[in-house]
């Protein structure tokens, strides 16, 4: 079978595993896209293979500062960290400083083997990154992905921050599907084959399947032509039975292990 790439193939291919076109499934089509939002919000949740890191830039404005916050895109799910800006012991970048100065001339001990050559300096430089979170300290901030907002504390309240500063993040985001990569002209050139996913095929098939069986449980017991009669709940049954099935092998097959904090 080619590859699912797109929501459509993936809508075809779901009513085809429930039986279309020899059966017909009576579910509506928003109610069939509904079920593709759903699958996809549990896939992106706890599905290893739906986020990726990556970081995400961003130039401070005068709003930003009297905020105290950067609002960042709704694809961001997470923010790990936030790297410290130009105002630290080490991470100058301004040649007249003292900062960049002290970089400089500790840069012979690359070359001079008797003083210890690139072993010293690089412990000579980890440990002035020591120095340097000791005394400067890690930027504190706060990710509320509801608001899709980054608040910052230290660095805007010290004043290290300023309109038109750069900050960058350490974020997770999640793998687009290709309808966003076809209308963000940042992404072209970008695949994508999260609707090829075995879960996301699964689980958007038992979804349909479940509405499937809550529409036609509303005529229960109702005799079709031939003497048939409608048995809707065997269908919602069998549903949410496969439903609870993938979620459990979500859980314990695709979704990273917790992060133990020790200390």
């Amino acid at each position: 079978m080619a590859v699912i790439g797109s929501r459509q193939q993936l809508i075809d291919y779901c009513l085809r595993r429930l039986g279309e076109p020899v059966i017909e499934v009576n579910v509506d089509e928003d109610q069939i896209e509904d079920k593709i939002d759903d699958a996809l919000q549990l896939y992106r949740e706890f599905h290893s293979d739906a986020t990726f890191r990556n970081y995400y830039q961003h130039q401070m404005t005068d709003t930003d500062i009297a905020n105290k916050y950067v609002t960042i895109p709704s694809r961001i799910i997470s923010v790990t960290k936030m790297f410290a800006g130009t105002g630290g012991f080490i991470g100058s970048t301004n040649m007249f400083s003292f900062n960049y100065q002290f970089a400089l001339s500790d840069f012979h001990s690359l070359t001079d083997v008797g003083a210890g050559g690139l072993a010293y300096y690089d412990q000579m430089r980890s440990y002035m990154e020591l120095i340097d979170m000791k005394i400067n300290g890690l930027p504190i901030i706060n990710f509320s992905r509801r608001q899709d907002r980054v608040y910052l504390w230290s660095d805007i309240e010290d004043g290290q921050l300023k309109a038109g500063d750069y900050v960058c993040f350490e974020v997770y985001e999640v793998v687009p599907t290709p309808e966003a990569i076809a209308t963000d002209p940042l992404r072209r050139g970008e695949v994508s084959t999260v609707y090829n996913d075995m879960f996301m095929k699964d689980y958007t098939t038992a979804l349909i399947k479940e509405q499937w069986g809550m529409n036609m449980s509303k005529f229960e017991g109702m005799q079709l032509p031939g003497g048939t009669t409608v048995n809707g709940r065997i269908i919602l049954e069998d549903a949410r039975t496969e439903l609870t099935e993938l979620r459990e092998r979500m859980r314990l097959e695709y979704e990273e292990p917790p992060i133990f904090l020790v200390g």
